[in-house]
């Protein structure tokens, strides 16, 4: 019954690397910690960014209308960029990126509507349930949002789509599946899934993916990866059967791209005003 007075919505984002405004193709972001190798600036491949800070959107959305969106750090040096767009639109956003048990109360103090955690719930590539209960214990389940990004594994281009964590490097065993979504659904208010192999190259959405989202999630779902043009929207809406929110990032003209932002938000606006 819960699917069927939901209106999906747009969902904006806010993306910050080395402080900064961008985005980027989430595939060439790399971190290994366990040895000296960390993304150059010419091996990240960059379709935007943009020295306006990160205030000036959160203030956009707030003028907008939309709530729901995400601060993703991608990286260290972004905790006051993340800070000052929390500070322009308190509760409006979400925020993720190395949230932790040491800092996912503060960055609810700082405005945050929701801490979005990935991967410290995953150790040994599957979860951590004392780590998880630690924060919902902490911050909330209506407050804690899971970010179940995925890819397939190369060699098996038509099988299960599996978390991945750190910089979307790591596979952990952990299939996003009806099982993994009713589970983990019990112990957060939304998840956020971004389709890693499409994020950031405007080549189409992941549409099985989406398909699986709106079936399968007992609560709401934001998915982000791919999205090329306006009728995606609608796309998404019938391949998720309007459960499934969705997230615009380098498609849209405020982040260089051809998809026009103002249309987005009037068919937002539309679609939640019936």
């Amino acid at each position: 019954v819960a699917g069927t007075c939901k209106k999906m919505k747009f969902r904006p984002c806010i993306d910050l690397h080395s402080g900064q405004v961008k985005q980027i193709v989430g595939s060439t972001l790399t971190d290994d910690s366990s040895s000296s190798e960390k993304t150059t600036e010419s091996e990240l491949e960059t379709n935007f960014a943009t020295n306006k800070p990160a205030s000036e959107y959160a203030e956009m959305y707030m003028r907008d209308g939309l709530t729901g969106g995400h601060v993703i750090m991608l990286g260290g040096g972004n905790t006051d960029a993340a800070k000052s767009a929390l500070a322009a639109y308190p509760q409006g956003l979400q925020v993720g990126g190395g949230v932790n048990d040491t800092n996912a109360k503060d960055w609810i103090d700082a405005g945050a509507s929701h801490v979005i955690v990935t991967s410290f719930v995953f150790r040994d590539g599957k979860v951590d349930m004392d780590r998880l209960s630690n924060l919902v214990s902490l911050v909330g389940k209506d407050r804690l949002v899971l970010d179940l990004s995925c890819r397939r594994h190369k060699n098996d281009p038509t099988g299960p789509y599996y978390v991945v964590t750190d910089r979307w490097q790591k596979y952990t065993d952990v299939a996003v599946n009806c099982e993994t979504l009713q589970m983990l659904g019990g112990y957060c208010d939304e998840f956020l899934v971004h389709g890693v192999e499409n994020e950031g190259k405007r080549c189409g959405i992941l549409e099985d993916l989406v398909e699986l989202l709106g079936k399968d999630s007992p609560i709401s779902v934001t998915y982000a990866g791919g999205v090329k043009s306006l009728g995606d929207l609608e796309k998404v809406k019938l391949l998720g059967n309007g459960k499934v929110d969705l997230t615009i990032g380098s498609a849209l003209d405020c982040f260089g791209g051809d998809v026009s932002y103002d249309e987005v938000v009037k068919w937002h606006t539309k679609e939640n005003r019936k």
